[in-house]
């Protein structure tokens, strides 16, 4: 069926290995504005909670996906005054429909904007995604009024939610995975470049790998560098045809 098959579709967007948060929010956007019946733009939009001094709580804007330009504008519209269904939806978690903005009591100083907007119906589901501390909205929308049949695209627009808020779950797993795997490679390497140091020390001097490496971190703590970026200078200077040993501590550093 049609709406497995959108839903199946957005939560594959979390699956391809190198997609960014970014990337996929837009395409998530874009897949509901194709594929949610009498909608003409989608926004998806991730929040994190952050205490205030007082302790109170509020949710800020970590990252989002919109269809359409008109749609980031009232998103930003709706996130400065605090009114809108988007900021209603994250902040009270729970569903929030509009038939008719022009119909609408609740967000006063949204209306105007909705309507320069083209934003006249929409439907807004919050999403908490799993072993995370992140909310996803999800929020189709219309530039008529009345637009959406609330049998169909209401449980449609909460199961996309739910299949969005996993994919972008595992979109931050992979991201973490990388930024550890970049981390590691960094780690490794600054060890390899440090031993090699160490050897040439040890071997100008006739000492043990410790004393090489007291020696390294003498000259950048004195320098205020980096044990790592010392023993790069090092090996730099003793690299090459001719070069002579230059002992950390030389020249006055």
């Amino acid at each position: 069926m049609w709406i497995e098959r959108l839903a199946r579709d957005i939560g594959a967007l979390g699956q391809n290995e190198g997609t960014t948060l970014e990337r996929a929010l837009d395409q998530m956007s874009r897949a509901a504005a194709l594929g949610v019946p009498g909608c003409s733009a989608a926004l998806v939009v991730v929040w994190r909670e952050v205490e205030g001094p007082d302790g109170s709580v509020r949710h800020v804007v970590a990252d989002y996906g919109a269809s359409h330009a008109d749609l980031s504008t009232a998103l930003e519209h709706q996130y400065t005054s605090d009114q809108g269904p988007t900021v209603e939806a994250v902040r009270e978690m729970h569903q929030v429909r509009v038939g008719d903005v022009l119909r609408e009591h609740r967000w006063p100083r949204y209306t105007s904007m909705a309507v320069q907007c083209g934003d006249r119906s929409s439907v807004t589901v919050p999403s908490e995604g799993p072993g995370d501390e992140r909310v996803l909205t999800f929020g189709v929308h219309s530039s008529r009024a009345d637009a959406f049949d609330e049998d169909v695209v209401v449980p449609l627009t909460a199961l996309l939610a739910e299949h969005a808020a996993a994919a972008l779950h595992n979109v931050g797993r992979q991201a973490d995975a990388a930024r550890e795997t970049a981390h590691m490679r960094r780690a490794m390497s600054a060890r390899t470049v440090i031993d090699q140091a160490k050897g040439i020390i040890m071997h100008a001097r006739g000492c043990d790998a410790d004393a090489a490496f007291a020696a390294l971190r003498e000259v950048a703590q004195r320098n205020r560098k980096k044990v790592v970026d010392v023993a790069r200078d090092l090996l730099a200077e003793n690299t090459g045809p001719q070069q002579r040993m230059r002992r950390p501590g030389a020249d006055g550093r």
